[in-house]
C-alpha cells in the first residue's frame, strides 16, 4: 500500500477490506507504525474497518465496539490488537486510568477510535486512517484517506 492513499468504498464488507489490506501491508513492512489513529463521524466505518484489520491478526476474534470498556484486546498467534474507543475519554487521567500509554510498549497493534479527542496523546508518528461518507443518498459510499503522520 503506497501512502498516502484515498480509497473509495461501497459496503462494510469493502471497509472492513480495506481493514485487512492495511494489517497486510503493515505485517509486510517493519517501517510501518504500529499505531492507527481512526478519525470519523458516529456510524461511518472505524469498527468495521477494526473487524477487517483484526481478521488478519487475529482471525477467531469477534470485533466489537468498544465503547463501554475503552479497550478490547484481541489476541493472535504473533501479536495482539489493541482497540480503542477514545469517545468518552475526557482528559489525560481518563488514558491513565485505562493504561493507554502502557499499551506503546506491548507486544501488539493500537487502533484507537475518535483519534480527534486524544491528538495530544498520540504518539510522534502513527498511521493516521480517516473515514468519510459520500453522500446523504448513498448511505454506504466512504472514502477513506490513510496517510503516514
Amino acid at each position: 500500500m503506497n501512502l498516502p492513499v484515498k480509497l473509495t468504498t461501497n459496503s462494510a464488507e469493502d471497509t472492513e477490506a480495506v481493514g485487512r489490506e492495511m494489517a497486510q501491508a503493515i505485517l509486510s513492512d517493519q517501517s510501518l507504525p504500529r499505531f492507527i489513529a481512526l478519525y470519523g463521524d458516529l456510524g461511518v466505518g472505524k469498527t468495521a474497518f477494526t473487524r477487517g484489520f483484526t481478521s488478519v491478526i487475529a482471525p477467531n476474534a469477534r470485533v466489537k465496539s468498544p465503547t463501554f470498556a475503552l479497550v478490547n484486546e484481541y489476541k493472535g498467534t504473533l501479536l495482539s490488537v489493541f482497540h480503542f474507543d477514545m469517545y468518552r475519554i475526557e482528559d489525560e487521567d481518563d488514558l491513565y486510568s485505562i493504561g493507554f500509554y502502557d499499551y506503546f510498549d506491548r507486544n501488539g497493534i493500537c487502533l484507537v477510535e475518535w483519534s480527534e479527542n486524544i491528538e495530544y496523546a498520540l504518539p510522534d508518528t502513527y498511521l493516521r486512517a480517516e473515514i468519510k461518507k459520500c453522500s446523504v443518498t448513498d448511505t454506504d459510499k466512504r472514502d477513506i484517506y490513510i496517510s503516514l503522520v
